[in-house]
């Protein structure tokens, strides 16, 4: 798929995009990283923890060959192939994905997250660890406290979130089957020791 392929490829699957949570019991939350350890290389990284204790229940990890090229704005056509590889191996299968990337807060509204959702048809939660796109300010500086992240129109499309007093916030957004303030209950929720929510911390340890 050429870049421009791509680019209307996202403009028509963001229409798809579920902002909404169904209630679903949470038993098994995974989380999903993606690293490049040699050039070609794509290792994707599914780690599945209970919910709400976080206890480790099965780690997935899986190299391919990289399909797409580096393209900022365009992480989705290198990411979703080498997971959905890793997701093929999964013994049993997540109520939800955290995924270390965008949802929604994505210049076309289509970030890997949300890309991962519609392509799973399942919640996918966005939680990145630095700011791509729409105007935010910075929350307050304890545990809990957020900010909006707003597009251009002023439309709400994710949240700044401070997970542990007094250190960088993470950045939250809808991926897909969830609304943002569920996402940021579990964000929260998942993060009991780290900035980071611990299933993305030892999916990120075990893609490395």
């Amino acid at each position: 798929m050429q870049p421009a392929e791509a680019i209307a490829l996202q403009k028509r699957l963001r229409r798809r995009v579920v902002r909404r949570w169904d209630g679903r019991p949470l038993r098994l939350v995974a989380a999903a990283d993606v690293h490049f350890p040699a050039p070609g290389i794509s290792r994707a990284a599914l780690v599945t923890l209970s919910f709400p204790d976080l206890r480790p229940v099965e780690s997935v990890v899986r190299d391919t060959p990289t399909v797409f090229p580096y393209i900022p704005g365009l992480l989705s056509l290198r990411e979703i192939p080498p997971l959905l590889e890793a997701w093929k191996h999964l013994a049993r299968l997540p109520d939800l994905v955290l995924c270390d990337g965008h949802g929604i807060a994505h210049p076309r509204g289509l970030g890997v997250a949300s890309h991962l959702g519609l392509t799973l048809d399942i919640p996918v939660i966005g939680c990145a660890k630095s700011h791509l796109f729409g105007i935010c300010a910075e929350p307050g500086p304890e545990r809990g406290e957020r900010a909006p992240v707003r597009d251009r129109s002023g439309r709400t499309i994710g949240a700044v979130v401070r997970t542990r007093a007094r250190t960088r916030p993470v950045y939250v957004s809808v991926g897909h089957r969830i609304d943002l303030r569920t996402a940021v209950r579990i964000v929260l929720a998942c993060c009991t020791r780290y900035r980071i929510p611990l299933p993305l911390r030892l999916a990120h340890q075990a893609a490395g």
